[in-house]
């Protein structure tokens, strides 16, 4: 497996990668300190724009541009969690909710989204893309879904003690969306309708399912390789 991106790739995507990053942080962070939106919206701003990115870097270079992509993301949350509490970067991926462990459920879910996107990338090859899209978009509206329309709730295992719950409402959307993402991915590989409506069909009630059950921080890894998992199943 080709990991290591050439020195071309890295001159170009690197600088083109910092700044989406860069750009991708300002926005969810002037919503957050400057517009007042609730961090479980901005949050999943940055979720989805980088998810998206992802899954297009992959389909145009493959995983040594998905590698480079996702250092140089890393590196841009890692500095917001370095300037901490106030910088509004930091400030919209902190849920008040995961207080006082705030920081960690901002690291956790950065390492499991590396090590799903290489878990898939090892098991499922080109399918990986399928399984960013899932994840970027499904989960992406989730939170958010459930923030605003929530009203049948229930409890997820969750790290360091923080209490955490779902809701129907936005692990439907979950499904729903993702199931959208899913078919948008396997229309660029140019399935016919019948076999990419069945597939993605799938790889959305994978995410969703895996979702509802995943613990708190772990959802972008189980994810991911789920929806992957369906697509590869069904297609290799």
């Amino acid at each position: 497996m080709d990991l290591i991106p050439s020195a071309a790739l890295a001159a170009t995507l690197g600088p083109a990668s910092a700044g989406y990053a860069a750009a991708a942080g300002w926005l969810a962070g002037r919503l957050r300190t400057r517009r007042g939106v609730r961090t479980a919206y901005t949050r999943k701003v940055f979720h989805f724009l980088i998810f998206t990115a992802a899954a297009g870097v992959h389909l145009l270079w493959g995983l040594p541009g998905v590698a480079l992509f996702g250092g140089v993301t890393s590196l841009a949350v890692l500095y917001a969690v370095m300037r901490g509490a106030g910088f509004p970067f930091y400030e919209a991926m902190a849920r008040p909710g995961d207080a006082p462990h705030r920081t960690l459920f901002i690291l956790v879910p950065l390492a499991t989204t590396a090590l799903g996107g290489l878990t898939s990338n090892l098991l499922f090859g080109d399918l990986a893309f399928i399984g960013y899209l899932v994840a970027g978009w499904g989960d992406a509206v989730g939170e958010p879904v459930g923030a605003r329309w929530g009203r049948h709730r229930y409890r997820v295992p969750s790290l360091a003690g923080v209490p955490a719950t779902r809701s129907l409402e936005g692990s439907a959307a979950v499904w729903l969306v993702g199931t959208l993402a899913a078919a948008l991915g396997l229309a660029a590989l140019g399935l016919p309708l019948a076999t990419l409506i069945g597939v993605a069909l799938a790889c959305g009630t994978a995410g969703a399912l895996v979702e509802a059950f995943s613990s708190h921080g772990l959802d972008n890894f189980t994810v991911q390789v789920a929806a992957a998992l369906l697509a590869w199943l069904l297609l290799s």
